[in-house]
């Protein structure tokens, strides 16, 4: 007996805004706080608290550096996120091409 491949979707991943970060930092090398709130198109504070479930999960790299006075933060995957989203894709291509379980 197989199960549905929903199961094996990644709940740290799963939630629609930390979704829209992995996938915008998937397709660059690194990206700005500031540019991926506007992207995502979220507040401070949220991007913030689902930046620190990502990186506590260890699927993003958090960089702090200034220019000049001001700090900027800059957001990278690191290769266990990667790996992880293209595994969350996967599934949910699965899902959506009725793929069974490989």
């Amino acid at each position: 007996m197989t199960t549905h491949p929903r199961h094996e979707l990644d709940e740290v991943i799963h939630a629609p805004v930390r979704l829209s970060i992995m996938a915008a930092l998937a397709v660059s090398e690194k990206a700005d706080f500031r540019f991926l709130r506007d992207t995502i198109e979220v507040s401070d504070s949220l991007l913030s608290k689902h930046i620190l479930t990502l990186e506590e999960a260890g699927y993003v790299r958090v960089e702090k550096t200034f220019v000049g006075k001001r700090a900027r933060t800059w957001l990278s995957l690191t290769e266990r996120g990667r790996a992880a989203f293209n595994a969350y894709t996967d599934v949910l291509r699965r899902i959506t091409e009725g793929i069974p379980h490989a």
